[in-house]
């Protein structure tokens, strides 16, 4: 394929208007008409990160979308990652190590921003180097005008890319006329040129009703209408954003194991649980009730960005009780990363890396201690599960550092334990170990609900679906027009 094709780029008309699952299918598309598309987010929001096989973290969004491209994921795709772990406060990331907490005003008004897009560039440069073409993602929206002489993500890196801008928005949640105009109005003139076409997604109903509506916003911009998306309920794509979880289950049912997870203000890397809530053993659900806990027959405590402040949450709320009285009533217990912190004696952050709050007692399940770090571990992991033998996969990442006043090890990293057990509870540090069939069919084995599937194959089936969104965007947009504006000279 000829190389040096030029930039796709997908901006919004808001938050959360579909254009990272854009991405992920458009690059998927560009894969099987033999393209070697990569994605690229200049600065990315998400407590749902992911660790790249050199042991650098960057949003999940784009390791999914690399995915989807049939490529590893690398710090260039995503070199800035803001990871919220406080009341307006967030630790930045940078190339995949982080570089210090900042407030989201010093952030947003501070000087540095000339600097991270230095260092954006960069990247980018270097993205654009092995794959072509790259396909950008903005965040947000592009009209934000009180940022938009700092912005980093949107129309400012599509014109150092000269890339060809296509505009989502979001039918399904009301206005699309006004979004769609007042979002191309308000660019400059020279963002405008670059806007090539717009993009209405999640549409609900029969599309042929929109047909004059696809007109008269093509009227009102001059830019055409490329597809009208509909929503899809039957496709699975991760999605990394917290506002995904406004979408999980929320209660109890009947018929199934009950798993909760915690629901904690600052929970991360939730989509740990996405394989196991596929389980048809299994109804996976997200809550802060302690009657859910009574009732439920496994509870997890998820990862946290800011333990601590998570550990006084499960106080204040009164979960930690029920989570020691599912523990004495011999129900399963398990924390991952930060909540394995939680199963422990205590947590201290001597550095003040999360907290000012210097030692806090943990649930006391586990005999272990946990001392919060200035380094940050990352590492993609081959480990053992137990006592079998199959090599499972995850990876990790957290700042604190556990030992152990006797330690009866879960897992093997290279000859080395790692993790807690006894009878009822478990924790690891390991990310994506529920990705793992082995590890679920240890935790669901002494229930009585049979497992009438096969061996569920997470992969397999994530392949297929993006190949499922490939057909259905290649259905209802019109790719045509975006592959020509990618071969236009640059």
């Amino acid at each position: 394929m000829t190389k040096n094709l030029r930039p796709i780029m997908l901006v919004g008309t808001g938050s959360d208007v579909g254009k990272s699952i854009l991405v992920t299918g458009i690059c998927r598309i560009l894969k099987q008409k033999g393209y070697t598309p990569a994605p690229f987010k200049a600065q990315n929001m998400s407590l749902n990160s992911f660790v790249t096989k050199d042991g650098l973290e960057i949003g999940r969004a784009q390791a999914v979308q690399a995915e989807a491209a049939g490529i590893s994921c690398t710090t260039e795709m995503n070199p800035v990652l803001l990871k919220p772990s406080g009341a307006n406060k967030s630790q930045v990331i940078l190339h995949g190590k982080p570089i210090g907490d900042q407030t989201a005003r010093s952030y947003f008004l501070g000087n540095n921003k000339q600097e991270l897009f230095k260092e954006v560039k960069k990247a980018f440069t270097k993205l654009q180097a092995q794959y072509s073409p790259i396909v950008l993602e903005g965040a947000g929206s592009i009209s934000e005008l009180n940022l938009k002489h700092r912005d980093i993500v949107n129309m400012r890196m599509a014109q150092y890319a000269n890339a060809a801008v296509y505009l989502v928005a979001d039918i399904d949640r009301g206005g699309v006329f006004a979004s769609v105009y007042g979002s191309i109005a308000l660019l400059d003139e020279d963002e405008r040129k670059l806007i090539k076409g717009i993009i209405i997604n999640k549409f609900r109903g029969d599309i042929s009703l929109f047909e004059e509506g696809k007109k008269m916003i093509e009227d009102l911009t001059n830019v055409p209408v490329l597809g009208v998306i509909p929503f899809a309920k039957d496709i699975y794509i991760e999605e990394e954003d917290s506002l995904a979880l406004d979408t999980k289950n929320k209660a109890i049912t009947t018929g199934k194991i009950n798993i909760a997870v915690v629901l904690l203000p600052f929970i991360s890397n939730f989509t740990d649980f996405n394989r196991l809530e596929k389980d048809e053993r299994v109804h996976l659900f997200y809550t802060r009730s302690k009657e859910d806990l009574k009732k439920a027959d496994i509870i997890i405590i998820p990862g946290s960005k800011n333990t601590i402040a998570d550990m006084q949450f499960l106080r204040n709320a009164e979960l930690a009780q029920e989570i020691l009285n599912a523990y004495e009533q011999k129900k399963k217990v398990i924390g991952i990363c930060g909540g394995f912190q939680m199963l422990g004696q205590s947590i201290s952050d001597p550095h003040h890396v999360e907290n000012d709050i210097h030692t806090i007692p943990g649930l006391g399940i586990i005999p272990a201690h946990t001392t919060m770090a200035a380094e940050k571990t990352t590492s993609q992991c081959n480990f053992t599960f137990k006592a079998y033998e199959e090599t499972c996969t995850g990876y990790e990442i957290h700042m604190g550092i556990t030992s152990f006043e006797h330690q009866q090890k879960l897992n093997t990293i290279n000859n080395t334990p790692e993790g807690y057990m006894d009878e009822h509870c478990w924790g690891t540090y390991i990310h994506g170990i529920f990705d793992n069939s082995i590890v679920i069919d240890d935790l669901l084995k002494n229930f009585s609900i049979e497992n009438t599937s096969e061996t569920f194959d997470y992969k397999k089936y994530k392949e297929e679906n993006y190949d499922k969104l490939a057909a259905h965007l290649v259905s209802n947009l019109d790719m045509d027009y975006i592959i020509a504006q990618m071969q236009s000279s640059l």
